[in-house]
Parts: C-alpha cells; structure tokens; sequence
C-alpha cells in the first residue's frame, strides 16, 4: 500500500528530482536532475533505499508536508533548519515521520539546494525515463500549495536514524578545473589571470547556470566572434560577450556558442552548485589525465558513504514521543549483582 506526501505550504522552486535524463542530448533535452547529485547518494546512504528514487529538491526555501503514512525521511544537500512538530530535526540524518505529523524546513542557513528524500522515494509517473521535473523543457512543474505527490513503502520501519558527518561542499572555495574545446584560444595571460583570479557566486543563477562576479576586466578570447555553436555541457564555464563567466548546471541548453574556458570536474560541480550568493570561489586547472583520476562512479561514492554512516545518538530532551518508547525491557529484584 502507498501513500501521499500533502504539500501544506512551499517555497517558489521545489520540485520533484532525481539522478536526470541521460540519453537525450542529441534530441536537444540536457540531462537535467537534482543540481546536487551528491545529496540524493548521501540520502540514499542515510536510508538504505536505492540511489535512482526521486526526492524533493528545495532551492533556498522549504515548506511544510506531511504523509498519510509512516515513513523514515532523510535531509541532505544545503543545510535547512527543520522541526517535526516543533521538534528538532538535524542536518545529514534520517528520522522517522508518523502520519499526520508536520515537517517544517526554512530556508537554506548554508547553501542552496536541499534535499527531502523518503526511503519508497517520490513515484510520480516517470517521462521518458525518469521523474525529474526539467522547468526550462517544460516537463513538470515546481510544487505549490495544496499539492500531493504519491510515495512509495518504506519496507524498513523499524531502522533506527543515522547521520553523515557534515558536508564541507557548502562554503565555495577552490574549485578544479578541465580543458574544453574552446580554452586553446585564451592566451596564457587571461588563464593565468583567470586562475588566480577569486570570483563571488553572483545572486544571479538557477538550475541552468550561475553567474560569477570578479573585479577587473573581463576575460576575452581571440577570435571568439567566429566560434561557431556546438554541444555544451553541466560544468562548462562559459564568457558571455563582455567577460563575465557562468558555470552551466543540470537543466543548461545543449548547444552554445559562447567560448568557454573550461569545465568543472564533475566531483566539484555540487560545490559551485551550493554556493550561496557572495561565496568566494577559485579555479584550478588540472591536466586531462589529472581529471580523469577524479572521476568516481556513483556506486563508488554511495559505497563510501554508506561506510561513513553512523547511528544518530539523540538528546532525550529533543524526543518529544520520549514516553512512547520501550526504555525499560526487563524487571529485576535489584540484588542480582550480590547474588552467588
């Protein structure tokens, strides 16, 4: 038996999200999916489930839900302060939620995109292969008020919460770098600047791309007005006409014609991904080979992760249903010890 996740009340970008479209470029639809693919791997570490369910994505604001039937959730990605029935629920742990209780998430205290995940995962019918909602192909639509997703079973009710060690891919920082197609035609000077260069995640940005600002000039190319448009994929850092560099994400076009200077590894691109307004972020070029040696395959990391989790250790003080669980199992005479 099923059951529904109610959207009471929710933030202008949530939507329903999953591992993407992979296949469809050549049709003109990107690969789309959760912006942070790392986050639905750690919430599938956190409940057991399988990696391919589909979950909330929440970029920068929550909402309130409730489900129609007890399920174990998990909450990953951008760090959002979150409350069942006003207790507390922490960041990288699974939790248990009873039907008609309420989970309350706010906005992102530190980075972008969060996830709420449920180990039956979101079973919206899929399209062409998958349940994610691509805004920019028009395929599915952002969540509103008073909607209802159907779920699928938790067969595994009675695991206790874990956790996952805090993430340290919300803050920016450095971030690496490959060559692309077009990085031969900037001269050295402007890659040298380029690198040393510490740029802010602009305001400006969405599931296609950010903008990052940087003082000085902007980095131009020889001859970029001749470049003629080819395939383009999440991660290539493209210069608009006056300089300024956008770091393509899940839902980008798949054909440009802007120069781009480079891509962002896939390891690091949840990193520029997550990175609130005004974080500072810096580029590293690796070499091909260097890149290659990055590379880890989604098993690999859910792998990983799973060997990192750990059983949450609750406050007893925070367990607002402290008196409905069996904390005594067995009744003894007290003189055991002394007894021969």
């Amino acid at each position: 038996m099923t059951g529904e996740l109610h959207i009471h009340s929710v933030g202008p970008a949530v939507t329903v999200q999953d591992q993407g479209r992979p296949g469809w470029t050549a049709q003109g639809l990107s690969h789309g999916g959760a912006a942070d693919p790392l986050a639905l791997l750690e919430a599938a570490a956190l409940l057991g489930s399988d990696p391919a369910n589909a979950v909330i994505e929440m970029m920068g604001m929550g909402g309130v839900f409730g489900t129609t039937q007890n399920t174990r959730f998990a909450l990953t990605g951008a760090r959002m302060q979150a409350t069942i029935d006003g207790a507390p629920v922490p960041h990288n742990s699974s939790q248990l939620l009873r039907a008609g209780q309420k989970l309350r998430i706010g906005g992102a205290q530190q980075g972008v995109f969060g996830y709420l995940a449920f180990a039956g995962g979101i079973t919206t019918a899929p399209i062409m292969g998958s349940r994610a909602t691509h805004l920019t192909a028009g395929i599915g639509r952002a969540l509103q008020d008073g909607d209802a997703v159907p779920l699928g079973t938790d067969k595994d009710l009675l695991a206790g919460p874990m956790r996952l060690p805090a993430s340290h891919r919300l803050d920016g920082g450095t971030i690496r770098i490959m060559p692309g197609p077009q990085t031969d035609i900037f001269d050295a000077a402007t890659l040298e600047r380029f690198t040393a260069t510490t740029f802010k995640r602009s305001p400006r940005g969405n599931r296609q791309g950010v903008r990052l600002d940087h003082d000085g000039a902007g980095f131009g190319a020889a001859d970029q007005l001749n470049i003629v448009s080819d395939l383009i994929v999440p991660g290539d850092i493209q210069m608009t006409g006056d300089g300024v560099p956008y770091v393509l994400l899940a839902e980008c076009q798949t054909i440009g014609g802007y120069p781009r200077i480079g891509t962002v590894i896939p390891a690091d691109l949840p990193r520029v991904a997550q990175a609130m307004p005004g974080a500072a972020l810096q580029f590293q070029m690796l070499t091909l080979l260097q890149a290659d040696a990055t590379v880890q395959t989604a098993r690999t990391q859910l792998a990983a992760l799973r060997k990192t989790c750990q059983p949450l250790v609750r406050d007893p003080h925070d367990i607002a249903d402290l008196l409905g669980y069996q904390l005594i199992s067995g009744v003894t005479p007290g003189d055991d010890l002394e007894r021969p």
